[in-house]
């Protein structure tokens, strides 16, 4: 192999090049634009525009969460497993996107009357399209570097990108698609038609984008099992790993309390901060923003405290932040609702609080990649793939329960269905309020007992690399490596 062709190949030595570091990045805008409607506006959508019940919405979307996240394990093994001149994650890259755009139309431009069955199906196909984008492009991030710094910076990369396409799809739905009617039909229409352009458009940029250096035959791997039986047994042994319990259970602390915020965000926005036209414009470009500062911060917390503590610091950050103007409100402490200092107050809160939470959610997504040869120690096999897709599995289940966590909170509180800003009681948007406060409080309680626990340090992860570099060179074959 010659020094040109070597460059151009995976893994890269040392730093990974700008332009290979930004094309992986670009792919997970689609996830992104998905996470975002999703979360924020398919509950509003279905419950408020086409009327069905609060609950039903939020059960057919856990339902296909459920579903998608059962499947992602399946697609990372497959991904795994697959064999092409293009490599192992490429091909699924350029056909996956093509089946997403028109299903991601469909979700928002219904054929017949709204129910729960026409949700479901449309759900469900959104979902397992987006696995067969995000998780072959998740798992490059640990095929393309194991530098534990350099993993850092390829996903908050991905993060950037990922809360950069979903908020730029909120700022045109409330500045271009549903200025002033955010219970529109046709504009939840073109808001879908833009969102899967944009989906298609970068996914496939990104795949030509890292074409040169991922596009070659996989390495020689240790012997896999047959049939299927087989494959799932390396599944169950892969996500039983210690380690990636942890994070398993981590994600599913954190994303539950994600998955609640940004689907009653809405709520809060029109029914507790009574937002006008201008704050609901500018609120994406502020949390655009704070990603932009979790960009900037993620790698001086991980130098101080790494990883694992940085995820620990900066979730109890957060939670403080996103809490306290709720709890000031609720104790007639904080400006009258919809005036203009309680609305950049309530922006204030959410730049820090969005800013720790992201860093905490890219510290857990980096340790994923560290668990690929702490397995691949003990099973001779690097299963990039169905450690992203276990992480998948994990975010997309708790998104589903946050959902359907979010229907019952309106019920709970008596939130109407159809109901208007300012015609409802004070009693029950400070209930929904405050019960929403004391969810996000307890899920980063729980998140962070449990991912104090995880166990790889950065100094176990380059001994690591160490050991498995010398039984590469004394045994290629064996694992799967050149020397």
């Amino acid at each position: 192999m010659s020094a040109a062709e070597a460059a151009t190949m995976t893994p890269v030595q040392g730093r990974v090049p700008t332009r290979l570091a930004a094309a992986n990045g670009l792919g997970s805008v689609a996830y992104g634009i998905k996470d975002n409607g999703f979360s924020t506006f398919l509950l509003l959508f279905y419950n408020q525009v086409l009327g069905m019940d609060a609950r039903l919405v939020s059960l057919a979307l856990l339902i296909a969460l459920v579903f998608d996240g059962l499947i992602d394990p399946v697609v990372g093994h497959i991904s795994d497993r697959t064999n092409t001149r293009w490599g192992r994650r490429l091909p699924y890259l350029y056909v996956a996107p093509l089946f997403l755009g028109g299903f991601w139309i469909l979700l928002w431009s219904p054929v017949g009357a709204a129910s729960f069955p026409v949700l479901l199906i449309s759900a469900i196909a959104v979902r397992a399209s987006v696995a067969f984008c995000e998780v072959p492009s998740a798992a490059l991030v640990a095929e393309i570097t194991h530098d534990y710094d350099e993993r850092t910076r390829l996903t908050r990369l991905r993060y950037l990108n990922a809360w950069g396409g979903g908020l730029l799809m909120l700022l045109l739905a409330y500045g271009v698609f549903l200025p002033n009617a955010m219970l529109s039909r046709e504009g939840y229409q073109s808001y879908g038609i833009a969102g899967a352009i944009l989906m298609v458009a970068t996914v496939l940029i990104s795949a030509r984008g890292q074409h040169k250096w991922v596009a070659h035959r996989p390495e020689l791997k240790a012997p896999a099992r047959a049939g299927i039986r087989g494959a799932f047994g390396e599944i169950r042994e892969c996500l039983s790993h210690p380690a990636f319990v942890v994070l398993m259970f981590s994600f599913a602390a954190a994303i539950t309390s994600q998955g609640i915020t940004f689907s009653i965000s809405n709520y809060l926005y029109l029914f507790v901060w009574k937002f006008p036209p201008w704050a609901l414009q500018a609120y994406p470009l502020m949390l655009f923003v704070s990603v932009i500062g979790s960009f900037l911060a993620v790698g001086p917390f991980q130098a101080r405290f790494g990883k694992r503590d940085a995820a620990i610091v900066t979730a109890l950050l957060g939670m403080v932040f996103w809490i306290t103007p709720l709890t000031l409100r609720h104790f007639d402490l904080w400006w009258p609702d919809g005036t203009t200092p309680a609305i950049l107050g309530m922006f204030a809160a959410t730049f820090f609080s969005n800013l720790f939470s992201v860093i905490t959610t890219i510290c857990l997504s980096s340790m994923v990649a560290d668990v690929v040869e702490a397995s691949q120690e003990q099973t001779g096999r690097r299963s990039e793939g169905t450690f992203a897709a276990g992480a998948f599995f994990a975010a997309k289940c708790s998104t589903g329960l946050g959902i359907f966590v979010t229907g019952f909170l309106l019920s709970l509180s008596g939130m109407p269905n159809g109901a208007k800003p300012g015609q409802v009681s004070e009693q029950v948007v400070d209930t929904l309020a405050m019960s929403y406060a004391a969810c996000v409080f307890v899920f980063a309680i729980l998140l962070v007992l449990i991912v104090r626990r995880f166990p790889i340090t950065r100094e176990q992860h380059e001994a690591r690399l160490t050991l498995l570099a010398e039984a590469a060179k004394a045994d290629p074959e064996a694992t799967g490596q050149h020397p």
